[in-house]
């Protein structure tokens, strides 16, 4: 049997004193939480310190601010007793029909579905127009509402936290595959590269259906500018993404033809190249070009890492490839029927319509989360010194292809059935050199030696016979393949001479014949002026002029796997 208390009167101790403390010990682990965040905030501090303990107890009991004031007001009013005062049975529930409940939540749901977006007042409106539609007088307000979609909306955005680390203030930090944080804090600090089909149909000079593009897009993270982008039929590979990136590093200044109003302006290159984890990005050969031109690649964490330069597709959908002809939609099962009817731009106009649409709009056009600049205005504040401007000659060498060949006692080099001469190569008879090569053109090979550890520039060698013709790694290719079905031997001239005698244009051509002599007609090769001091308070004015290249399919290849390692394919 417990015995009362007695209270002496010659000490000072309160009997209401004692009756908290043993209720203290009867307290819930929730309510002695509540105690421990309320005497943290009634311990002395100065105003500003006062605002982040509330905002950090708010925290902690899962409460607004106003709740934890009121609740620390009790405790001054009534002590303990004032923690329970209020408390309802109900705790957890609303307080509305579970009609109402589904109704809102189902509407929510809905509205946010396949690319739609509701907010929770207009979930609101349509509680609303249900309720005066079936003639009910009491219904859920706006604030019932959103208590009702606020655990919904919670959850869905700590999912998403979860997934990204997104932005910390007002700076983006990308998470990298090997754990690492990138901050974006300048320009051509972060590139981002993806790859999408084009929503649109083209045609070849003939009018001829060839199918949907590929485009490769380089975005730069701070400022959201399109810095470089590569258009064509060639499937993403190294190749293509080297383009793109050759494309964005060099000044680009446009012809007449192409009627802008405004110039690209970005150029430079990036400190790091962020991309997902494809092979294309993962290959031996985007790392060489990496190492060479001075950036660091990195893969990123998950999806949701993406945004930046996956965001520039829908818009580009939305409002340049909907409004042109030929345009087939995102989804294949509901493919406009006119689509292939209208149909009738060539890969020609579709870059010239999209290089107007980059320069003189989007990068024009102001991001939301950026404020009042547009992308190419913070694009150009965010430098922090003037780009370097690396020459046409420099990015040749770091983007093209290569392989390794010994040089003959006559001085002579032998590629893909073909025979190479350059200056000095008799020096070097008998060692083994290295080529770089343009699979658009390999009648001229670029000749390097190892010397010290480091890669020397020895020489150009030309194809001989073929010095004033152009030819691909493929047409080479196809030749040898057909010289040798007919029991010819294969050298410079026979080459040559079935190379002029094929018609590239005969009526009974296929869709991927076509598609190459289409894209043939479309090279991104650009022409650099001398480098200019960019004024950082200043429009950019360059005058180099653009021609877009494009890679060739390889049809036949000897050691598939080595060039499936090294290029991404």
């Amino acid at each position: 049997m417990q015995l009362p208390i007695e209270f002496p009167e010659s000490e000072q101790v309160s009997r209401e004193l004692v009756e908290q403390n043993q209720i203290v010990t009867e307290l819930s682990d929730e309510a002695k939480l509540k105690i421990e965040v309320i005497q943290s905030l009634l311990e002395p501090c100065d105003r500003a310190t006062y605002g982040n303990r509330l905002r950090d107890a708010a925290t902690r009991l899962g409460k607004s601010v106003r709740t934890v004031q009121r609740m620390v007001k009790s405790w001054q009013e009534e002590g303990i007793a004032g923690l329970s005062n209020g408390e309802r049975t109900d705790k957890g529930e609303h307080r509305i029909e579970q009609e109402w409940q589904d109704f809102i939540i189902k509407t929510y749901q809905e509205g946010n579905k396949n690319g739609k977006r509701m907010t929770p007042a207009q979930v609101a409106i349509r509680v609303k127009v249900k309720a005066q539609q079936e003639g009910i007088t009491k219904y859920p307000s706006h604030m019932t509402v959103y208590r009702v979609l606020n655990p919904l909306i919670q959850r869905k955005t700590e999912k998403q936290n979860v997934r990204s680390i997104g932005w910390q203030g007002s700076r983006l930090s990308l998470k990298t595959r090997d754990g690492n944080s990138l901050s974006v804090e300048y320009s051509n600090q972060v590139w981002q590269c993806d790859h999408t089909r084009a929503d649109i149909l083209l045609v070849d000079q003939h009018g001829e259906l060839i199918g949907r593009p590929w485009l490769t897009t380089v975005v730069d993270t701070y400022s959201r500018c399109i810095v470089g982008v590569n258009l064509g039929f060639d499937a993403p590979s190294s190749d293509v993404v080297a383009l793109a990136l050759r494309h964005a590093i060099l000044p680009k200044t446009y012809p007449d033809r192409y009627q802008l109003n405004c110039d690209w302006g970005t150029y430079g290159k990036p400190e790091h190249f962020f991309t997902d984890g494809g092979k294309d990005f993962r290959s031996n050969h985007l790392q060489q070009i990496a190492v060479q031109i001075g950036f660091t690649c990195h893969l990123r964490n998950r999806p949701s890492e993406g945004g930046v330069v996956e965001r520039p597709f829908g818009t580009l959908n939305t409002e340049f490839f909907s409004i042109l002809p030929g345009y087939t939609g995102s989804n294949v099962q509901k493919r406009p029927e006119e689509a292939e009817e209208s149909a009738s731009l060539t890969l020609r106009e579709l870059e010239q319509f999209l290089v107007r649409y980059i320069t003189d709009r989007y990068n024009q056009g102001i991001d939301a989360r950026m404020g009042d600049q547009t992308r190419f205005q913070r694009w150009e504040a965010g430098l922090l010194a003037n780009p370097s401007v690396l020459t046409e000659r420099e990015l040749d060498i770091c983007l093209m292809k290569q392989t390794r060949r010994t040089v003959y006692r006559e001085g002579y080099l032998r590629f893909e059935n073909l025979i190479y001469r350059g200056e000095n190569l008799a020096g070097y008879a008998g060692e083994t050199v290295t080529l770089r090569y343009e699979p658009r053109d390999i009648t001229t090979v670029f000749v390097y030696h190892q010397e010290q550890g480091k890669e020397v520039f020895l020489t150009r060698a030309h194809a001989q016979d073929l010095e004033t013709e152009t030819i691909s790694l493929y047409e080479a290719k196809a030749s040898s393949r057909r010289i040798r079905d007919v029991g010819k031997t294969i050298s410079n001239r026979s080459i040559l001479e079935e190379v002029r005698d094929r018609d590239l244009f005969v009526q009974k051509k296929t869709r991927k014949e076509r598609q190459k002599a289409e894209q043939a007609e479309v090279k991104i090769d650009q022409v650099p002026s001398p480098p200019q001091v960019l004024h950082l308070d200043e429009a950019s004015q360059f005058e180099t002029e653009i021609v877009e290249t494009q890679c060739v399919e390889i049809s036949e290849i000897e050691d598939y796997e080595k060039l499936r390692d090294d290029f991404g394919w």
